[in-house]
């Protein structure tokens, strides 16, 4: 372990797990890394205040700005690049990105996803559609996965999981909100730290973590 580790946040809305990255950066739990920039997909959305009030670089590199989702991952991830970037951390980053940003940062690049992959991922499973397939196929375990990303959607080596359970009555807004709380905002960080403490080991599919 040599070093700060210089962590860039990529998001598109109100930025709920960039917070439980900032609190945990707060507390010093993501020692060595440090959160340098959080580059937002579109303008005005709420994770650019966080950032703000965090006293975190934040710049807005707009979808729409860009003709296509290939040109689009090439700027970024050449903005990515000029930031000395060593880890990015998709955080409820809604924009697809081509397979540049994926060869420039190998086995760097970390999503959280609120389910238990391989259940209810890939192409269409995003925000509450993930919980209300969850819901209509009557799992009684949800829960959150954190994965390196690869070119596969949602296919990427899995880091960590976490169960939380489904309790009757559950509308796909209060299995979200559990999941973000009980799972997302715990694992993130945990696996944010873990890269950064250059604990995270890659073998196939297989994501070993080391002793300190």
């Amino acid at each position: 372990m040599s070093g700060e580790k210089r962590i860039a946040v990529l998001v598109s809305g109100g930025g709920t797990n960039l917070q439980a990255l900032l609190d945990a950066e707060a507390r010093g739990d993501l020692q060595p890394g440090k959160i340098a920039a959080v580059v937002a997909s579109a303008p005005g959305v709420y994770a650019l205040e966080r950032a703000k009030q965090a006293g975190v670089p934040a710049y807005v590199m707009a979808r729409k700005d860009y003709p296509s989702s290939k040109a689009y991952t090439i700027a970024l991830t050449e903005f990515l690049q000029g930031q000395k970037i060593d880890l990015v951390i998709l955080a409820g980053f809604m924009t697809i990105l081509t397979e540049e940003m994926v060869k420039a940062f190998p086995n760097a690049i970390l999503n959280v996803h609120p389910a238990l992959i391989p259940s209810f991922c890939g192409a269409g499973y995003f925000g509450l559609h993930v919980h209300e397939a969850a819901l209509s196929y009557g799992v009684k375990v949800s829960g959150a996965t954190v994965h390196f990303v690869s070119e596969e959607c949602d296919g990427g080596p899995i880091v960590m999981q976490k169960a939380v359970p489904v309790l009757e009555g559950d509308t796909p807004e209060t299995l979200q909100r559990r999941v973000m709380e009980q799972a997302e905002w715990q694992i993130l960080p945990q696996a944010a730290a873990l890269f950064c403490r250059g604990r995270l080991r890659v073998h196939g599919r297989v994501v070993h973590i080391t002793e300190e």
